[in-house]
């Protein structure tokens, strides 16, 4: 597909709704501890507040993809955006008591669900608006706008907790999100749709699996991991995750096209980003609890220190979207990860010593090694797909990206949880500072092993146009 006239507008359309996305996880981590207190929420709890909304949206980014070919891409948009809307409203409603932690949780749920119906949708339509020449810097301003919404977010949420409740950042979706309708009705995308079905069988294979492993691994601490119940959820989760796969490898229409990792460029831009979300998302929820709980930081003064991490992030997507376009995904992937791997390290070390401080040169390196990392990887990945391709390439992507969070959050947790059982807010801040550095070096051994499936696999040429068919070559 060619470009479109209005492709920036197109841009800034669709850039709002991962904003919103971003925008939401930033404030919730920030608001978690005064949360806790609030709704009573347990250790296990404050992370299922994390993890249920990028579980859900792990499970069904895929059926987002695939509802955006059948009914097309803007109005499945439009429905996440809805709801996302009563999701968020709900979560402002949780009540207090018995029922607190029950209610954010679902109501999380319930909002990973309705990003899910964005993410595919607004990644394929900006790379379907732009030719190959301009896409290194379209999706760098994609990832870098939404990026200020991750930066603004902790210190905006902060203040909210601190002076109104932190019931207040779950409305700061409404006019971000109605700003963003707004621009998808002035830019009026392409409107496209495949023919296709949605098998009610392979998706409740593939929520099932992937919700039942989840599950396994982030309760393993608590039930044991020789647990009958923690052996049984395992296993049965991956049975049926390889089920699903197996059964996609053989279906005409499949709910997601899996033999599209057959494909070694497009197979490593996907494990990169699934393991750079595995360290991330569980190394930002971390260090929120460990800023207040055992720096007894404020939530502003939190939101202010997380910058360090997320402003050079910011910085680095330009950079790395039009290095991108000079000399394709290699070059700055290899340098972003090798730079972010060694910030890992240095905060990982930093942070036994309780002193802010001295995590703040790990965190500006492995924000400025993300920011190199993140956007030509997801550029790249859906460069290397015919443009019909492209809404199966995003769920392929997506579904991987934020599975990697999902496990990452639950691992990571369940290594701090079994160091420190009663969390970061149990007598012994020394003994919970130990158990969160240990949980970063998990998050720094998947940077490292991201840098190793980079070398290996990342494409070495530059994609100069969209790949096309035998037959579309000869149209």
């Amino acid at each position: 597909m060619g470009a479109t006239a209005n492709r920036w507008l197109v841009l800034v359309a669709m850039t709002g709704s991962l904003s919103m996305i971003m925008l939401d996880q930033t404030v919730v981590t920030v608001a978690l501890p005064v949360m806790s207190d609030d709704l009573g929420l347990s250790p296990t709890g404050q992370q299922w507040v994390v993890n249920g909304y990028v579980l859900a949206l792990t499970a069904l980014v895929a059926f987002g993809g695939k509802l955006g070919d059948r009914v097309g891409g803007v109005r499945t948009f439009r429905l996440g955006v809805a709801g996302f809307f009563i999701a968020s409203a709900l979560c402002g409603l949780a009540p207090a008591g018995a029922f607190g932690e029950a209610w954010i949780i679902a109501a999380r749920v319930l909002q990973g669900a309705a990003a899910a119906l964005m993410v595919p949708t607004s990644g394929a339509i900006v790379i379907s608006a732009f030719p190959a020449r301009e896409r290194g810097r379209a999706m760098a301003a994609y990832v870098g706008i939404s990026q200020i919404f991750l930066a603004i977010g902790p210190l905006i949420g902060g203040l909210l907790t601190e002076s109104v409740s932190w019931r207040a950042v779950f409305w700061l979706n409404v006019p971000v999100g109605v700003a963003a309708l707004v621009l998808v009705a002035i830019a009026k995308p392409a409107r496209t749709t495949r023919p296709g079905r949605i098998r009610a069988g392979a998706l409740a294979l593939l929520v099932g699996g992937l919700g039942a492993s989840v599950l396994a691994v982030q309760e393993a601490a608590t039930w044991g991991w020789d647990a009958p119940l923690t052996l049984v959820l395992l296993g049965g989760g991956v049975a049926a995750t390889a089920t699903f796969v197996v059964t996609q490898l053989r279906v005409p229409d499949p709910l997601v096209d899996v033999g599209l990792l057959r494909r070694g460029p497009f197979l490593g831009d996907v494990v990169v980003n699934g393991l750079v979300q595995f360290g991330l998302l569980a190394a930002v929820l971390h260090s929120s609890l460990y800023l207040q709980d055992l720096l007894n930081y404020s939530p502003v003064q939190t939101g202010l220190a997380v910058l360090a991490m997320v402003l050079p992030i910011t910085v680095a997507a330009q950079l790395g979207g039009r290095w991108f376009d000079r000399a394709g995904v290699r070059p700055p992937a290899l340098a972003g990860l090798a730079i972010s791997t060694v910030g890992m390290l240095a905060w990982t070390l930093a942070l036994p010593y309780l002193s802010y401080p001295l995590q703040v040169p790990g965190m500006v390196l492995t924000g400025f090694g993300l920011g190199l990392t993140i956007s030509p990887t997801n550029t790249d990945a859906l460069s290397r797909v015919r443009a019909a391709e492209r809404s199966q390439a995003s769920g392929v992507l997506q579904t991987v990206r934020q599975l990697g969070g999902t496990v990452g959050v639950a691992v990571v947790g369940a290594v701090v949880l079994g160091i420190e059982h009663r969390g970061t807010r149990g007598p012994d801040p020394q003994v919970a500072a130990d158990a969160i550095a240990a949980g970063f070096a998990v998050s720094t051994a998947a940077f490292a092993v991201a840098l190793l499936v980079a070398t290996r696999l990342l494409a070495r040429d530059r994609v100069a146009a969209d790949p096309v068919t035998a037959a579309e070559a000869l149209a």
